[in-house]
């Protein structure tokens, strides 16, 4: 490993350099040979079975840890002391093997089997000359044969999946086994339909955006493009590596100082795959990101989980973000998918003297000053602060649904805000009675409305780029009651009762939002709104390993865990103020409170709220507002006004 002085010259903000991304991939790699089964096939992590079944598990832990082996041999070019080849070889051989006891389920016989075998085409493709090309002739017929049955099969979901039989097709014909030209075709261009603005993608037709617009949707066309007969197929690495240029422009700025990837969307277990994209562009040599940002931001990701417990001291990913916690998981989710992560370690296909490594790290653009921008595609104001580092979104534009859906609000999408500081609580309450960074009214059970669905009115910048504005309206509505499930990431379906529409408007700037919330009745149905009692609004909610502390403010509330402190302020003296505890609710500690104020209806006029955010050990100075009707005015901390007319925003 690097000397400590040249580690710091080299990366004077992570203090990682190649030697120390190396060690922790060995560690994993070493700590998972116990539970690896006789043959090598199946490596299954301690724990319950995945809800895809034993069978599935055992190939996740192949095929996942088998991309950071790979990964490893490729940046070494084939030199191997821990002999990673040799044994992937064996459990290949296993895997593919119809008459093995370890045998793999095939992709015709089991979907997530179309997944891992993406994993398997990549690595054996990237690694050739010390793997493929050593293998038997009898067991390259069986891989050939296990991966065939992709090739025609219409049975792939309309999102990330795509790529899977684009890669294994590409792998196949490069090996001369079967694939159909027009089933790569119409997968590319199922790939372009999910193109949104400033090259985000959806994962899916859904306004699905997440941490898989990096690590799949743009990470998996890099890769492609680098496969062997990939560019005679089709040569599409020009456009590929514009957009994913002008993406990371984006990435980098999701990004806190303390190196954590915004806590929001599904598969969170992958924790450090959200260093996927910089790696791609660190490969593909994008322009407008410097070598030594995208080693910084992924250097900080993977040192982010690295020092709070993933992987744990037996050197394994358990189900969780930081340190274990089951409940992160969804519906696909077993013992071994959290090696998904291996995504994030694909820096280690390249080799030592690549440019990305020998490039002194720069700073994240929160490490050099506030940032404040709007995300035009998921419809997110973005506020990054350097004083305490982290990052912010405030979300009028995703909630993996359709627009006029009336789903339930996921915790992971629906939400009104996301952070690096903080992550939803994914309790059952929080799934089917929203209140975190939420505007949501009450029924006489308490029973909170859902806001999926909702129409994006506006995103942008004012007052000369100073402030961000967002504005959306929903057709509130209840759900009749669901059994708990463990979920996909999409809210939860069930007959529902629209009440009122609800709009929000938001003015970011710095740690606080100012938030105008209007109830007004459904047109074709005002009495529907009688059977609501009142509106609840919630701000940011916090979790940590002991309870937090809340204190009463004369207009509002805080609660501080540490050094983060959440605010809630109203301007309506009738509201009641209190902290929406929680036990086992979320990845980042098993105490949480979330703020909240709730009062009287009052329909068809504007309220006021301040809600804050800040890694700081005293509040931060607040905003104060005033509201006249339609008229806003917001003077900030620093003693800047914004004024507003609400009106725009009226139905």
């Amino acid at each position: 490993m690097i000397a400590d002085q040249d580690a710091r010259e080299l990366s004077p903000f992570t203090g990682w350099t190649r030697g120390h991304w190396t060690a922790l991939a060995d560690r994993m790699l070493r700590a998972l040979r116990p539970l690896t089964s006789p043959g090598g096939a199946r490596i299954v992590l301690p724990g319950p079975t995945g809800g895809l079944g034993a069978d599935v598990d055992g190939l996740e832990g192949f095929a996942r840890t088998f991309l950071l082996a790979g990964f490893r041999l490729a940046g070494e070019r084939g030199h191997d002391p821990d002999h990673l080849a040799e044994r992937y070889a064996q459990g290949l051989a296993s895997g593919v093997d119809p008459a093995s006891p370890e045998r793999w389920p095939r992709p015709d016989e089991h979907a997530q089997a179309k997944v891992e075998a993406a994993s398997l085409a990549l690595v054996l493709d990237l690694t050739r000359p010390w793997l493929w090309d050593l293998l038997p002739e009898r067991v390259r017929a069986q891989v050939v044969d296990y991966l065939s049955p992709v090739v025609g099969d219409d049975g792939y979901p309309r999102c990330n999946w795509l790529w899977f039989r684009v890669v294994v097709q590409t792998f196949l014909r490069s090996v001369g086994g079967p694939w159909r030209a027009e089933d790569v075709e119409s997968d590319l261009a199922l790939h372009e339909g999910f193109l949104r603005a400033d090259s985000w993608y959806s994962d899916g037709d859904e306004r699905a955006f997440d941490h898989y617009t990096g690590w799949a949707m743009h990470l998996y066309p890099v890769l492609w493009s680098r496969m062997r007969g990939a560019r005679e197929l089709t040569d599409r690495s020009t456009v590929d590596v514009q957009r994913l240029d002008r993406y990371l422009r984006d990435h980098v700025n999701l990004i806190g100082a303390d190196g954590s990837p915004l806590v929001q969307g599904r598969s969170l277990t992958y924790r450090f795959a959200a260093a996927a994209p910089l790696w791609a562009g660190a490969l593909a040599e994008v322009p407008s990101t410097p070598p030594g940002l995208l080693r910084r931001a992924a250097s900080g990701i993977v040192r982010h989980f690295a020092d709070r417990g993933a992987p744990d001291e037996r050197g394994l990913l358990t189900l969780g973000w930081h340190r274990a916690w089951p409940r992160i998981a969804q519906s696909y989710s077993g013992p071994s998918s959290p090696y998904w992560a291996a995504k994030g370690m694909l820096g280690l296909a390249l080799p030592a003297d690549h440019p990305v490594w020998r490039a002194v790290e720069e700073p994240l653009p929160v490490e050099t000053g506030d940032r404040l921008w709007v995300a035009t595609a998921p419809g997110w104001l973005v506020s990054g602060t350097r004083a305490d580092g982290v990052v912010r979104v405030v979300n009028h534009g995703a909630d993996h649904a359709v627009e006029g859906a009336h789903v339930g609000d996921s915790p992971l999408y629906a939400r009104l805000g996301y952070s690096t500081a903080t992550a939803p609580p994914l309790s059952e309450r929080a799934w089917s009675t929203p209140a975190d960074q939420s505007a949501a009214l009450l029924d006489a059970a308490g029973r909170a409305t859902h806001r999926a669905g909702m129409s994006l009115l506006r995103t942008g910048l004012i007052d000369d780029g100073r402030v961000a504005l967002g504005a959306s309206r929903a057709r509130a509505h209840w759900l009749a009651d669901a059994p708990p499930a463990r979920d996909h990431g999409s809210g939860r379906t069930g007959e529902h009762t629209d009440v009122a529409l609800i709009t929000v408007v938001s003015l970011l700037r710095g740690p606080w939002e100012v938030r105008c919330v209007r109830v007004d009745p459904l047109p074709e149905d005002p009495g529907a709104l009688d059977a609501a009692t009142a509106l609840r609004v919630g701000g940011w909610p916090l979790a940590a390993r002991t309870p937090p502390e809340v204190s009463a403010l004369p207009h509002g509330l805080t609660i501080a865990t540490g050094d983060v402190v959440s605010t809630l302020l109203t301007a309506e003296p009738g509201d009641t103020l209190e902290a929406l505890s929680e036990h086992d609710a979320s990845p980042l500690g098993p105490h949480s409170a979330t703020p909240c104020a709730t009062g009287r209806i009052t329909r068809s006029r504007w309220r006021a709220y301040a809600i804050g955010l800040a890694r700081t050990t005293e509040p931060p100075a607040a905003p104060t507002t005033g509201l006249a009707a339609a008229d806003l005015r917001v003077t900030w901390p620093d003693g800047r006004t914004t004024a507003l007319d609400l009106d725009e925003f009226s139905p």
